[in-house]
């Protein structure tokens, strides 16, 4: 598909997949949808930014999502993450007032978290595409094994990397990956549903940095 490459190291490490059963049915699904008429977001040429702006090589912090935003011009390819412009989603307010809480940084005026991105922070929903208004709606399309391999891949051939795992969905992951080699911190998801039962006051930005510093890795800049 026109727009679904990869366009730096990740292509060395992804590549194999892209000859899989899975995928080119996954691929076939998404080409079905689109000629049906369905909205498929992000655009596609955003379903990789999340790759596009955090190298393999430069990867340092997993931020773990679920599947994109739903709503008309949230989703752009990063997890929690919505461009300038659009209204803060709740969830993300949540992650801002904990990074205040945390670290005194101010508020953003602004759901855009390319800075993070380009950082060394990939920003990863486990699931990559969504339907218009239709939440979850590609859960079973083939992308939950591709992350999943991407979580694998970034386990076995990387060392201290710290996995931010939020909310019980992104705890399934913990089992893929090797705590003795990385850090993994825990919390509930950042939704207004569920903020409150351990998310704030997590100091998972702090916690981060001073693991990164540890081991002579550069911090995040929030």
């Amino acid at each position: 598909m026109v727009g679904w490459a990869l366009t730096n190291d990740w292509s060395n490490e992804l590549d194999f997949i892209f000859k899989q059963d899975y995928y080119q049915q996954l691929v076939e699904f998404l080409d079905y949808e689109s000629k049906h008429n369905k909205t498929i977001y992000p655009p596609k040429d955003q379903i990789f930014k999340a790759f596009d702006l955090s190298s393999f090589n430069n990867t340092k912090v997993v931020i773990l999502g679920q599947d994109p935003y739903h709503n008309e011009g949230q989703a752009h390819g990063l997890s929690f993450s919505v461009p300038v412009g659009i209204s803060i989603p709740p969830s993300l307010r949540n992650i801002y007032q904990e990074l205040k809480s945390d670290l005194n940084i101010e508020l953003s005026k602004n759901g855009d978290l390319t800075h993070w991105a380009t950082q060394g922070v990939l920003l990863l929903n486990s699931v990559l595409t969504v339907e218009k208004n239709a939440p979850g709606s590609h859960a079973k399309s083939g992308w939950v094994d591709f992350t999943d391999t991407v979580i694998d891949i970034l386990n076995e051939q990387k060392q201290n990397l710290v996995f931010l795992l939020w909310g019980a969905y992104a705890q399934q992951k913990t089992e893929l990956i090797d705590q003795s080699k990385h850090l993994v911190l825990t919390a509930s998801h950042p939704s207004p549903f569920s903020a409150h039962k351990g998310f704030f006051g997590c100091k998972h930005f702090s916690q981060t940095n001073d693991y990164l510093k540890i081991h002579n890795l550069q911090t995040i800049n929030w």
